[in-house]
């Protein structure tokens, strides 16, 4: 089942040769208004302009709404490090140490299911500070625990309150932001993930000299910081328009929207287009029964939002980044203080990348990215399976296999981060009309936590069961079925409103973004 344009959709604002996506015969009317338009300034995105104030103003929201995430990344990169001091003080076993490494995502799923009517009812920006004090409350439980039984309730907790963050903080950004800077803005949760997992390493780096009784402890307690300055983030950022639309309050709407856009005139322009969506959803049926029993065109959303979701956890990553000090000492390095040193290598590559894809997701758009991204993930997986294949056969050095498996899970990392680790959540929070978009991007996370979840439980099984290199080799043959997944069901949305962006799932066939004719004119 293909969706209709896949194959030749404009990339709103940039192009690139082959399989990169031919170039588009269509430019958004706004790429060709004259450059001296006073107090105006181009977004670098190649579409709608932004005042230098507002685009500032936009910037700062989409940082502050991104701090929940710093969370998640940080328990992500201090457990690899906490688990192994948590093993010799709690005395744990392996199939306890993959219930507390697992069960974070699997609790976390049920807290972004539960995000998305909940941030339906009071709000997004107050979901986001519901978000940041259930964290607080987990993290402290798990900071004092004595026992695993409590270790597991405070990690519960925990997995809940990062469940409501990664779901809500996407949404948000994507409904504050005008199209030209949306997919930059809304992968700003992702670098901030990145940034949680490279402290979450540094710190087991520093902490780990400490006695085994309390460094893993102080290793967890310093990630209640980033989420003590939510509080401060609550009396910053507005209300989401389109939340607020959805409320009946169309004059606090048209506020918060006047801060986020060029002009008085596009600020009503969108408002307006917000109301639209808005009242298309007056007649319609409640909105899970629409996800359960979906239209042809939701259906067709839901598959491609779903897919992505999936494949990005289904490709290994979080067991990479939970267990990178077992391949790592797999691949040959004994001493703890190298085995961390080389997860911190493993963190700045993922930190750098992100970056750049954030600089390249709204130029190059979405699906060129994804491209790149899945092919690079399949080429370094297979790569990896194949030398600690070799070295267990005594058929590679040591230098070299230590060597290839440092590159390979740097790769590895760096090309999850330039696409489909933030193009992922951009993609997923654009995609759904406004009736559907909380839910439905609920349940995409919902899909990604299960699916991380899984991988990260099962693990170290695998590998006890196939060898590390058998797990990653099936890791590599999940990742070379994203690339066909990517081509044929993932269109390109960068550039596009999201309301515009509906229309790219419906029709025949034909270059459906066609009927967006107040946007797309013919290149002379």
């Amino acid at each position: 089942m293909g969706f209709p344009g896949t194959g030749a959709v404009a990339n709103g604002g940039g192009s690139m040769p082959g399989f990169l996506g031919r170039k588009s015969r269509y430019v958004r009317m706004d790429d060709v208004l004259p450059q001296e338009q006073e107090g105006v300034e181009d977004s670098g995105g190649g579409g709608v302009r932004v005042r230098g104030v507002a685009r500032r103003y936009v910037f700062f929201c989409s940082v502050f709404a991104s701090l929940n995430h710093v969370l998640l990344g940080y328990d992500v990169g201090v457990m690899s490090g906490c688990i192994i001091f948590i093993q010799k003080d709690l005395h744990i076993n392996e199939v306890q140490q993959e219930v507390l490494v697992g069960c974070l995502s699997f609790i976390s799923l049920l807290g972004s299911l539960a995000a998305g009517r909940t941030s339906d009812a009071i709000g997004r920006k107050w979901t986001i500070g519901l978000a940041a004090a259930i964290f607080q409350v987990g993290a402290a439980v798990m900071t004092l625990a004595s026992s695993f039984v409590v270790l597991m309730a405070g990690r519960l907790l925990a997995g809940v309150g990062i469940g409501f963050g990664l779901m809500v903080a996407p949404v948000y950004i994507s409904e504050i932001s005008p199209a030209a800077l949306r997919g930059s803005l809304a992968s700003f949760p992702e670098i901030f993930i990145s940034l949680g997992i490279l402290l979450g390493y540094v710190s087991n780096l520093a902490f780990a000299g400490l006695p085994d009784h309390i460094n893993w402890r102080v290793m967890l307690a310093a990630g209640i910081l980033p989420s003590i300055s939510i509080a401060f983030v609550l009396t910053v950022i507005p209300e989401s328009p389109r939340w607020l639309v959805m409320q009946g309050r169309t004059s606090d709407a048209r506020a918060v929207l006047l801060k986020v856009t060029e002009t008085e005139e596009e600020a009503e322009e969108r408002l307006g287009e917000i109301e639209q969506s808005a009242r298309a959803t007056a007649a319609d049926k409640a909105v899970w029964r629409e996800l359960m029993s979906p239209s042809p065109v939701v259906l067709r959303m839901l598959v491609a939002g779903l897919g992505v979701m999936f494949f990005q956890q289904a490709t290994g990553i979080d067991a990479l980044v939970y267990y990178s000090p077992t391949i790592f000492r797999d691949a040959g390095i004994a001493s703890e203080g190298q085995l961390l040193a080389a997860t911190v290598a493993v963190g700045l590559s993922k930190t750098v990348f992100i970056v750049i894809a954030i600089a390249l997701v709204d130029n190059v758009g979405r699906k060129p990215l994804l491209y790149v991204s899945t092919i690079g993930i399949t080429g370094c997986l297979a790569t990896l399976a194949a030398a600690l294949s070799l070295l267990a056969r005594g058929m590679l050095p040591s230098g070299v296999a230590i060597a290839l498996a440092i590159l390979t899970v740097c790769g590895f990392v760096a090309f999850f981060s330039v696409g489909i680790g933030p193009v992922n959540m951009v993609f997923s929070s654009e995609i759904y009309p406004l009736r559907l978009r909380a839910q439905a991007v609920a349940t995409g996370l919902a899909v990604n936590r299960l699916t991380s979840g899984a991988v990260a439980m099962s693990f170290l099984s695998i590998c006890r069961a196939v060898s590390v290199a058998g797990a990653f080799t099936a890791f590599a043959a999940v990742s070379a079925l994203s690339v066909v997944f990517v081509h044929m069901f993932v269109p390109e949305t960068s550039g596009k409103s999201l309301e515009q962006i509906e229309s790219l799932f419906v029709g025949d066939g034909g270059e459906v973004e066609l009927c967006d004719g107040e946007h797309l004119v013919h290149k002379r």
